[in-house]
């Protein structure tokens, strides 16, 4: 007698709980396009005016700072407050600051904003990263809304849908960016931030949120503060969950050298037209991704996922640099691409299985910390040795000679050799975690086998 087939979990998201949580992925969805076409469109703006590639690096190194400075507050105000009203305050803020972005901008001399010195720009700028940075709880408030409208089956699916929204945000941030700052500066912008973002709060207004509570402080043993010593004290109790963090942390760490000289390979193969589009259909990718993991789920084995994709990720990475060819950058890059989500939905499936609802506010945030503190630190270190070390070491020195016959020499294959070095580091950092006994202690509690998952499981 043959068993019935067990028909896989899906997401409804027509009715009760999950038809909330697609409202507030629509609303995170239009307000994370909305505030990141403002840093994108400050940023272009910027280098048009002054033609200065420090000011562009330093927005960049702004933006980053502050992001990683408030993810640990932030976190403490998603556990501390009901999740609409963290959401609807960080509209507010949004709006609030880019109402004052408008006065100034509108205040400011003609001629003003392009000299590199001005206070008045660097006033502006760091008013426009404030009003993008004040966005940010929304983020790291959307997986805790997902533990707490979503069923825990298809949790990672709902995941799933959330990389997809990161994914349609990269790919019509940027082209939303040039569009609005050709036409009319950062008027135009600002604008639109500030009635989009209205709009929002006014629908946000009429969804219901079903949470029950708020967060105790004092019975969940949080300061009602930042709570630094018990959110670390939370997370180190949790086997294996220090060593993801850093993990994730090592590998933004070294993918933040990949980045920083993606652009300079790329356009060294192909004009800058054909670099723009190719990223255009590599950002498509991501959503693709992302409707995958909603689609198949994440299994399981979610952290075993997690490292699995990373061998493949920087296998890949390690391969490409071998031929100098835009082919097999493509090929590299559709694979990363594609691979994005699962790597970003398991992470977040890992936490909301193994840290209590009560606090994921607070251990999203600090894991957010962490890892955007990792990648500007290589972005800012591989520019310099890649210049200064490997290209001479590339072009006329040891490396030249060694392997140039076969490899090549000169400045590109010089970024290709570091390339090659950031994947093959990668590649042993992935095999020593998947051996450590950490990993197998987090697999464990966070397995949907375990017993700890199968008594939350129908919490919902």
């Amino acid at each position: 007698m043959s068993t019935p087939e067990v028909p896989s979990p899906r997401l409804d998201l027509r009715s009760g709980p999950q038809r909330v949580f697609a409202h507030l992925l629509v609303s995170n969805a239009i307000v994370s396009v909305v505030n990141y076409t403002v840093w994108f469109a400050v940023t272009f703006w910027v280098f048009l005016a002054t033609r200065s590639v420090f000011a562009t690096g330093t927005i960049a190194g702004i933006f980053v700072v502050a992001t990683a400075a408030t993810g640990i507050w932030f976190g403490s105000l998603v556990d501390h407050h009901r999740k609409r009203s963290v959401l609807q305050a960080s509209a507010l803020v949004s709006v609030a600051v880019y109402g004052v972005c408008l006065a100034v901008y509108l205040a400011t001399p003609d001629g003003t904003f392009s000299d590199v010195a001005s206070w008045q720009l660097w006033a502006f700028v760091v008013l426009c990263v404030l009003g993008v940075v004040a966005g940010n709880p929304r983020g790291i408030a959307l997986p805790t809304l997902v533990t707490l409208l979503v069923p825990a089956e298809v949790r990672d699916r709902a995941n799933g849908l959330v990389g997809t929204v990161t994914g349609t945000s990269m790919l019509v941030t940027s082209v939303i960016s040039g569009v609005l700052v050709a036409s009319g500066g950062m008027l135009h912008v600002l604008l639109l931030a500030i009635v989009v973002i209205t709009a929002s709060v006014l629908h946000l207004a009429r969804v219901e949120v079903p949470e029950d509570r708020t967060v105790d402080a004092g019975a969940s043993g949080a300061g009602a503060g930042v709570d630094l010593r018990g959110t670390w004290r939370l997370v180190r109790g949790v086997p294996g969950l220090v060593p993801l963090i850093a993990f994730s942390c090592f590998n933004n760490f070294i993918g933040g050298g990949f980045m920083a000289l993606m652009d300079a390979y790329g356009l060294s193969l192909v004009s800058v037209q054909v670099w723009g589009l190719l990223w255009g259909g590599l950002s498509a990718l991501m959503i693709v991704g992302g409707l995958l993991v909603a689609r198949l789920g994440l299994g399981s084995r979610p952290v075993r996922l997690l490292l699995l994709v990373n061998l493949v990720s920087w296998t890949v990475t390690m391969l490409f640099p071998l031929a100098s060819s835009i082919v097999t950058l493509t090929l590299a890059m559709v694979v990363f691409m594609l691979l994005m989500p699962f790597a970003e939905a398991t992470e977040q499936t890992v936490l909301q299985r193994v840290v209590p609802y009560e606090r994921q506010g607070r251990v999203f945030g600090f894991a957010q910390s962490v890892e955007q503190s990792a990648a500007p630190v290589t972005a800012f270190l591989v520019g310099p040795i890649t210049q200064f070390l490997v290209v001479p070491f590339m072009t006329d020195d040891a490396g030249a000679e060694a392997i140039g016959d076969w490899f090549g020499t000169g400045q590109t294959r010089a970024i290709a050799l570091v390339f090659v070095a950031i994947g093959l580091l990668g590649l042993v950092a992935t095999v020593v975690a998947l051996l450590s006994p950490q990993y197998r202690a987090l697999a464990a509690s966070s397995s949907a086998d375990s017993p700890a998952q199968r008594s939350t499981a129908g919490r919902m």
